[in-house]
Protein backbone atom coordinates (compact mmCIF):
# COMPACT_ATOMS: atom_id res chain seq x y z
CA UNK A 1 0.00 0.00 0.00
CA UNK A 2 2.89 2.22 0.72
CA UNK A 3 4.20 1.81 -2.58
CA UNK A 4 1.06 3.06 -4.27
CA UNK A 5 0.71 6.35 -1.84
CA UNK A 6 4.28 7.26 -3.38
CA UNK A 7 2.82 6.25 -6.79
CA UNK A 8 -0.18 8.48 -6.11
CA UNK A 9 2.40 11.77 -4.64
CA UNK A 10 4.43 11.60 -7.11
CA UNK A 11 1.55 11.93 -10.01
CA UNK A 12 0.22 14.16 -7.25
CA UNK A 13 3.23 16.63 -7.09
CA UNK A 14 3.21 18.43 -10.44
CA UNK A 15 6.05 20.20 -11.87
CA UNK A 16 5.89 23.93 -10.90
CA UNK A 17 5.07 25.96 -13.99
CA UNK A 18 2.84 25.68 -16.69
CA UNK A 19 5.39 25.32 -19.34
CA UNK A 20 4.88 22.82 -22.24
CA UNK A 21 7.63 20.69 -20.81
CA UNK A 22 5.81 20.52 -17.29
CA UNK A 23 2.99 19.51 -18.55
CA UNK A 24 4.55 16.81 -20.82
CA UNK A 25 6.33 15.92 -17.40
CA UNK A 26 2.76 15.18 -15.48
CA UNK A 27 1.31 13.63 -18.56
CA UNK A 28 4.11 11.23 -18.50
CA UNK A 29 4.03 10.67 -14.93
CA UNK A 30 0.33 9.92 -15.08
CA UNK A 31 0.61 7.29 -17.43
CA UNK A 32 3.49 5.57 -15.54
CA UNK A 33 0.70 5.96 -12.52
CA UNK A 34 -2.07 4.46 -15.01
CA UNK A 35 0.48 1.96 -16.53
CA UNK A 36 1.85 0.64 -13.12
CA UNK A 37 -1.97 0.49 -11.96
CA UNK A 38 -3.20 -1.19 -15.42
CA UNK A 39 -0.30 -4.16 -14.73
CA UNK A 40 -1.69 -4.59 -10.43
CA UNK A 41 -5.13 -5.06 -12.19
CA UNK A 42 -4.60 -7.78 -14.84
CA UNK A 43 -1.87 -8.87 -12.38
CA UNK A 44 -5.02 -10.04 -10.57
CA UNK A 45 -7.23 -10.21 -12.77
CA UNK A 46 -5.14 -12.77 -15.11
CA UNK A 47 -3.27 -14.78 -11.89
CA UNK A 48 -0.19 -14.37 -13.32
CA UNK A 49 1.84 -12.84 -11.20
CA UNK A 50 3.97 -16.78 -10.18
CA UNK A 51 4.72 -16.68 -14.42
CA UNK A 52 7.97 -14.11 -15.27
CA UNK A 53 7.71 -13.78 -18.91
CA UNK A 54 10.56 -14.78 -21.32
CA UNK A 55 12.29 -12.34 -23.28
CA UNK A 56 13.99 -8.94 -23.07
CA UNK A 57 12.49 -5.60 -24.30
CA UNK A 58 9.81 -5.54 -26.52
CA UNK A 59 10.56 -2.36 -27.29
CA UNK A 60 13.98 -1.43 -28.23
CA UNK A 61 15.85 1.52 -29.80
CA UNK A 62 19.34 2.10 -31.60
CA UNK A 63 21.24 4.95 -31.61
CA UNK A 64 24.70 6.14 -32.28
CA UNK A 65 27.92 5.11 -30.03
CA UNK A 66 27.94 9.03 -28.02
CA UNK A 67 25.44 9.66 -25.73
CA UNK A 68 22.87 11.23 -27.37
CA UNK A 69 21.61 14.70 -26.01
CA UNK A 70 18.26 14.91 -24.29
CA UNK A 71 16.72 16.57 -27.07
CA UNK A 72 17.81 13.40 -29.37
CA UNK A 73 16.38 10.96 -26.50
CA UNK A 74 13.38 12.76 -26.53
CA UNK A 75 13.26 11.99 -29.92
CA UNK A 76 14.41 8.61 -29.46
CA UNK A 77 11.56 8.17 -26.53
CA UNK A 78 8.99 9.32 -29.28
CA UNK A 79 10.14 6.47 -31.65
CA UNK A 80 9.60 4.05 -28.38
CA UNK A 81 6.06 5.55 -27.49
CA UNK A 82 4.86 5.10 -30.93
CA UNK A 83 5.69 0.84 -30.16
CA UNK A 84 4.19 1.24 -27.37
CA UNK A 85 1.21 2.63 -28.63
CA UNK A 86 0.99 -0.27 -31.83
CA UNK A 87 1.35 -2.73 -28.89
CA UNK A 88 -1.52 -1.45 -26.37
CA UNK A 89 -3.45 -1.38 -30.24
CA UNK A 90 -2.46 -4.58 -30.94
CA UNK A 91 -3.25 -6.01 -27.16
CA UNK A 92 -7.22 -4.01 -27.31
CA UNK A 93 -7.44 -5.96 -30.91
CA UNK A 94 -6.09 -9.65 -30.03
CA UNK A 95 -8.58 -9.72 -26.73
CA UNK A 96 -11.27 -8.47 -28.23
CA UNK A 97 -11.02 -11.28 -31.06
CA UNK A 98 -10.63 -13.66 -27.89
CA UNK A 99 -13.05 -12.63 -25.65
CA UNK A 100 -15.28 -9.76 -27.49
CA UNK A 101 -15.84 -6.65 -25.93
CA UNK A 102 -15.77 -6.78 -22.21
CA UNK A 103 -16.23 -4.63 -19.50
CA UNK A 104 -14.36 -3.30 -15.77
CA UNK A 105 -12.08 -1.51 -14.56
CA UNK A 106 -9.09 -3.48 -16.54
CA UNK A 107 -11.12 -2.32 -19.92
CA UNK A 108 -11.53 1.17 -19.51
CA UNK A 109 -7.80 1.67 -17.67
CA UNK A 110 -6.63 -0.02 -20.95
CA UNK A 111 -8.29 2.12 -23.25
CA UNK A 112 -7.11 5.25 -21.15
CA UNK A 113 -3.82 4.56 -21.47
CA UNK A 114 -4.52 4.33 -24.59
CA UNK A 115 -5.36 7.87 -25.09
CA UNK A 116 -2.78 8.99 -22.62
CA UNK A 117 -0.18 7.39 -24.61
CA UNK A 118 -1.71 8.80 -27.46
CA UNK A 119 -1.62 12.54 -25.59
CA UNK A 120 2.01 12.11 -24.94
CA UNK A 121 2.71 11.04 -28.47
CA UNK A 122 1.48 14.38 -29.89
CA UNK A 123 3.52 15.90 -26.67
CA UNK A 124 6.61 14.71 -27.50
CA UNK A 125 6.80 15.85 -30.72
CA UNK A 126 5.50 19.62 -30.26
CA UNK A 127 8.54 19.59 -27.84
CA UNK A 128 10.81 18.25 -30.37
CA UNK A 129 10.07 18.14 -33.56
CA UNK A 130 11.71 20.90 -35.83
CA UNK A 131 11.67 21.78 -39.59
CA UNK A 132 14.70 19.11 -41.02
CA UNK A 133 12.47 16.60 -38.62
CA UNK A 134 8.75 15.73 -38.66
CA UNK A 135 7.69 12.86 -35.90
CA UNK A 136 4.82 10.65 -36.45
CA UNK A 137 2.03 9.91 -33.65
CA UNK A 138 0.66 6.87 -35.53
CA UNK A 139 1.06 3.66 -33.77
CA UNK A 140 4.73 1.68 -34.96
CA UNK A 141 3.48 -1.54 -35.31
CA UNK A 142 1.59 -4.17 -37.35
CA UNK A 143 0.30 -6.53 -34.84
CA UNK A 144 0.94 -9.63 -36.84
CA UNK A 145 3.65 -11.30 -34.60
CA UNK A 146 2.50 -14.44 -32.36
CA UNK A 147 2.07 -14.07 -29.11
CA UNK A 148 4.57 -15.72 -26.59
CA UNK A 149 5.32 -19.47 -26.36
CA UNK A 150 3.18 -22.00 -26.23
CA UNK A 151 0.02 -19.71 -28.38
CA UNK A 152 -3.45 -20.24 -27.56
CA UNK A 153 -5.04 -18.19 -24.41
CA UNK A 154 -1.61 -18.97 -22.16
CA UNK A 155 -0.19 -17.62 -24.70
CA UNK A 156 -1.81 -14.32 -25.46
CA UNK A 157 -1.87 -13.48 -21.62
CA UNK A 158 1.38 -14.28 -21.03
CA UNK A 159 2.43 -11.85 -23.79
CA UNK A 160 -0.27 -9.14 -22.44
CA UNK A 161 1.95 -9.23 -19.53
CA UNK A 162 4.80 -8.73 -21.39
CA UNK A 163 3.42 -6.21 -23.12
CA UNK A 164 2.32 -4.03 -19.87
CA UNK A 165 5.17 -4.60 -18.08
CA UNK A 166 7.11 -2.90 -21.68
CA UNK A 167 4.02 -0.05 -21.22
CA UNK A 168 4.83 0.65 -17.47
CA UNK A 169 9.03 0.92 -18.31
CA UNK A 170 8.83 3.17 -20.76
CA UNK A 171 6.16 5.31 -19.15
CA UNK A 172 9.24 5.44 -16.87
CA UNK A 173 11.67 6.35 -18.33
CA UNK A 174 9.40 9.10 -20.63
CA UNK A 175 8.90 10.85 -17.15
CA UNK A 176 12.67 10.79 -16.09
CA UNK A 177 13.38 11.64 -19.88
CA UNK A 178 11.14 14.42 -19.84
CA UNK A 179 11.93 15.90 -16.36
CA UNK A 180 15.30 16.42 -17.45
CA UNK A 181 14.47 18.40 -20.41
CA UNK A 182 11.90 20.42 -18.18
CA UNK A 183 15.19 21.00 -16.13
CA UNK A 184 17.44 21.80 -18.83
CA UNK A 185 15.23 24.21 -20.65
CA UNK A 186 13.78 26.06 -17.51
CA UNK A 187 17.44 26.66 -16.67
CA UNK A 188 17.87 28.28 -20.11
CA UNK A 189 14.90 30.36 -19.79
CA UNK A 190 16.61 31.57 -16.50
CA UNK A 191 19.67 33.13 -18.00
Amino acid sequence: MAEQEQQIAAVDAPVLGSTQTARAVDLARLLHYECSRLLQIYEKESSLTDHAPDGGRIVSLSHESEEPSTEQQVQLLHSALRQCLGLIHCVIQKEEEEWGELEGDYETLKKNVKLRLEHLLHSTKSLVETENRTLEVTPDHQCNEETDGAGGVFGLKMWTYRVLQELVHWADHAAQTLTVLHTEREATEEM
